[in-house]
Order: structure tokens, then sequence, then C-alpha cells
């Protein structure tokens, strides 16, 4: 068992996806955003911190955090913070390429092991009609650069190069490798991922 320190309920659903045994409990941690800083280590930092925040209230439990990202062109963009705002991003991306970038950091027993993981996203070009249409239905509000590939937005996306569960909002194969050395069972049943109890 062990706490994933944040209230996205789609990396909820990735853990419970691969049978992972956790409970959650969001982190009070402030992130650090700006285009000053590489993207890859911008999610580093903030997954580590919320990871932290969390652990130290409950130091006898490992803790997973993550952050995503959108970047392209040398901004980064996380969750839109209102419709236009939305609208906006989706300009940017439409008819090109982005990277989505993971943080994602482990703490158990006071260390802390973080790792990155980044995908190239390409999209087709959308139309301002198809931008109004999927604002409203207000699927890409609480999303980093403003869409869900595993939404409504999978009909945009032309080519991904990398993790698909990382653009969801956590690569679960580096969030499973990166368990293995910071010594955390994710299963409760001595790292037998795919057995039933």
């Amino acid at each position: 068992m062990f706490i994933l320190a944040s209230g996205s309920p789609r990396r909820k659903e990735l853990l419970q996806q691969i049978g992972a045994r956790f409970e959650v409990l969001v982190s009070e941690a402030e992130e650090i955003t700006g285009d000053e800083i590489a993207p890859e280590e911008l999610v580093a930092r903030n997954a580590a911190a919320k990871a932290q925040a969390v652990a130290q209230e409950h130091p006898e439990m490992a803790v997973l955090g993550a952050d995503t990202v959108v970047s392209f062109k040398g901004h980064t963009y996380g969750k839109p913070d209102s419709e236009a705002g939305a609208a906006a991003m989706l300009r940017e991306l439409s008819g090109n390429c982005h990277k989505v970038s993971t943080g994602i950091a482990w703490v158990k027993d006071g260390q802390t092991l973080t790792a990155t993981v980044t995908t190239q996203v390409e999209f087709d070009e959308l139309t301002d009609m198809e931008i109004r249409a999927y604002i409203a239905t207000g699927e890409p509000l609480d999303k980093a650069g403003a869409y869900a590939i595993q939404g409504r937005a999978a009909a945009f996306i032309k080519a991904i190069k990398g993790s698909f569960s990382n653009v969801v909002g956590l690569p679960l194969n580096a969030t499973i490798r990166l368990a293995e050395k910071a010594g955390v069972d994710l299963y409760g049943n001595h790292g037998e991922r795919f057995t039933d109890n």
C-alpha cells in the first residue's frame, strides 16, 4: 500500500488499471510554473515537492507524486484558467507537434527518487468550430494543454511517439520501474503484478 499525492482522477484510474493498491491524499504543495525552467526539470521538481509534502505527514508510507505539462515552442502549458485560455492553447497546438512531459517522484524512508518521461504528440489542424465544440464539452478545462487524449480529443491526434499513459498523466512503465528502485511494493503481494488478490 502506498499514497498517491494527487487528486487527478486519470492517475487514479491508471494505477487501478494495473491493480496497484494505494490511497489518495491530495498534496498541498505549491506548484512552480514558468517558461524559464525546462519542462523536464519543472515537472520533476513539482512531482518531488508534492510527494515530499505528503510524506512529511505520513513518513511511514511510500508516496508517489506526479506533475504533467505540455510544451511547445518554448512555452509550457498547464491547465487552462478559462475557456478562452483553453481555446488559445488548442489554436497553438493545432497542426503542430508538441511534447508532453510528466515528472514522477517516489518518497520512501526519507529518500526521494525522480524520473521524467516525455512523449511527442502531433495534432491535426483544428477548425474554430471544432475547438468551440470541444470546449463546450468541459473536457479540456482541467487538463494540461487543454485536451484529454483518452477522451474526445483522441480524434485530434495524428501521431504519438512515446508513452500513451504519460500523455494521460502517469507513465506507468516508468512509475513501476522507479518503484522497484525505491523498494516500493505497488501491489501488496510481493510484486506479483497480475494476481487477483
